[in-house]
């Protein structure tokens, strides 16, 4: 598709006309997408933020790019009644009629309105949509309020075949050619996304731990920026840090010939994966500004944790038995704090952990995905914390990989017996990550205790909140972290 072809896409959608005809079939779509942060309450309609042809829907083949903001009753917390939700970007493909390879992206049929009598689909299953979004970073286009924007120094070329990569994400990823991904941020908030700002502010400072962004899409509303996407480099052939460390731990658990186990399995990557942190942290402190935190922030950062702990003991009873124990941390931490020790803040990832992580078949590790947790605030996400914050959630990371694999809970896998050398596997791993963290840094996470165990103590609580909703039979994973920070000193 030709930039003139791409700019010439300006004619304004029947938007009224268009949210009434997709209602009743997005109300049924929606819930059912993994993406969708609304899970548990019915949609009881939609608003129109924006929309814009991408390909003229008169056309054999059309593309629509929507921002509808979703209504949903209240929580019962909030009160009675409903309220506009989350912002949500869809990318709908339309078409007369849908080919078989494409049945599983369908949305419906409209059956009145601007589309009636045609076919509507989630358009990222289909290579030619995706080609229109790639021609659009590629050229710089200006499609109604969206904006594409590109690095020039970096070249785009335009016959990179595109494909869905269709693992479970909060987002949607699209691969072209193994040479970029581009990342389809589904829940779109105003204001300036980390997503984009931390991967570009770490290529200024020349860190190669993350992958420098290509180009980027947003949408310019009401004198406010949303971002949409970002274009990176592929990093073909490598493989996430979580699903290698459960390869490593698999082998790890099978008895060598010799009855020994031999190789440093995964701690050597630990300890790699332990420096491209202390890198990427270290470069994030350079380019952006630090502040120090003292009694009166530690006070309302220890307030937040402790409160998070009562909300959780309230939805989750088998957690109430340790909430005093748990207590202490942050009671720990607010002691030094009031006794006048300091700390030091600073912008960080923000939701670190192994799925985070990429190795290179050359051994690199690089760090991605800085969007942070989706459910909290932007203004939050985007503000100085302590790096060891994204440290105790990597820990975290090694307990849950520990015990994905069958015989670490000592239960044996199907015509096995149990390997209970396995359950080491994760101290050793934090112990190579510290260490590994501290080669690069000069200071070891471990060496401030209180701070680190405040952290890994609420993102445990996190845990245990999650799982008891969405995963009650990964419950048991979290609750044997609960009891061991509970007992700590």
């Amino acid at each position: 598709m030709s930039e003139a072809a791409i700019h010439s896409v300006t004619a304004p959608v029947a938007r009224p006309e268009l949210l009434a005809s997709l209602d009743p079939l997005l109300r049924e779509w929606l819930p059912r997408q993994r993406w969708f942060a609304g899970k548990g309450r019915p949609v009881t309609g939609f608003s129109l933020v924006t929309a814009n042809e991408l390909l003229p829907s008169t056309a054999q083949l059309g593309l629509l790019h929507l921002l509808v903001r979703t209504h949903q009753p209240l929580t019962p917390a909030q009160g009675a009644g409903t309220q506009p939700g989350d912002c949500y970007q869809l990318l709908i493909g339309v078409r007369e009629a849908l080919p078989p390879h494409l049945a599983p992206a369908l949305i419906g049929h409209v059956e009145e309105g601007p589309l009636a009598g045609h076919t509507v689909y989630e358009a990222l299953h289909d290579p030619r949509p995706a080609d229109v979004l790639l021609e659009a970073l590629r050229t710089q286009a200006r499609v109604g309020e969206l904006r594409f924007e590109r690095d020039r120094r970096q070249e785009i070329r335009g016959d990179l075949i595109p494909r869905l990569i269709t693992a479970e994400q909060s987002n949607s990823s699209l691969v072209f050619g193994d040479t970029f991904i581009l990342k389809l941020l589904r829940r779109i908030v105003p204001g300036v996304n980390p997503d984009l700002e931390l991967p570009l502010m770490l290529s200024r400072e020349g860190c190669p731990r993350v992958p420098a962004p290509t180009a980027w899409m947003v949408a310019d509303l009401d004198e406010e920026t949303y971002v949409l996407g970002v274009l990176q480099p592929y990093v073909q052939g490598a493989v996430d840090g979580w699903e290698l460390a459960l390869s490593e731990l698999a082998k790890e658990s099978e008895p060598a010939e010799d009855g020994c186990r031999g190789g440093e399995g995964f701690t050597g990557e630990a300890r790699a994966l332990g420096r491209a942190t202390a890198e990427v942290h270290t470069a994030l402190a350079r380019a952006l500004p630090t502040v120090t935190l003292g009694h009166v922030q530690m006070e309302l950062l220890v307030d937040g944790m402790t409160e998070r702990l009562a909300t959780a003991a309230q939805a989750v009873p088998s957690l109430r038995p340790y909430a005093a124990g748990l207590r202490t941390a942050f009671e720990a931490l607010a002691d030094l704090a009031s006794e006048g020790q300091t700390w030091t803040a600073q912008r960080i990832h923000g939701d670190l952990h192994l799925g985070q992580c990429l190795r290179a078949p050359s051994g690199e590790w690089s760090l991605i995905d800085f969007e942070g947790e989706p459910s909290k605030p932007l203004a939050e996400r985007r503000m100085p914390q302590p790096p060891l914050r994204d440290i105790a959630g990597m820990l975290r990371s090694f307990d849950y990989a520990a015990h994905a694999v069958p015989g670490a809970l000592g239960s044996a896998p199907p015509g096995g017996t149990p390997v209970p050398s396995v359950s080491d596997w994760a101290d050793i791993c934090r112990a190579a990550y510290c260490a590994g963290y501290a080669e690069v840094a000069g200071r070891d996470p471990r060496a401030d205790p209180v701070l680190l165990r405040a952290y890994e103590t609420d993102k445990a609580i996190y845990e245990v909140l999650y799982e008891a909703r969405h995963r009650p039979d990964w419950l048991p994973v979290p609750m044997a972290a609960i009891r061991r920070l509970a007992a700590s000193p």
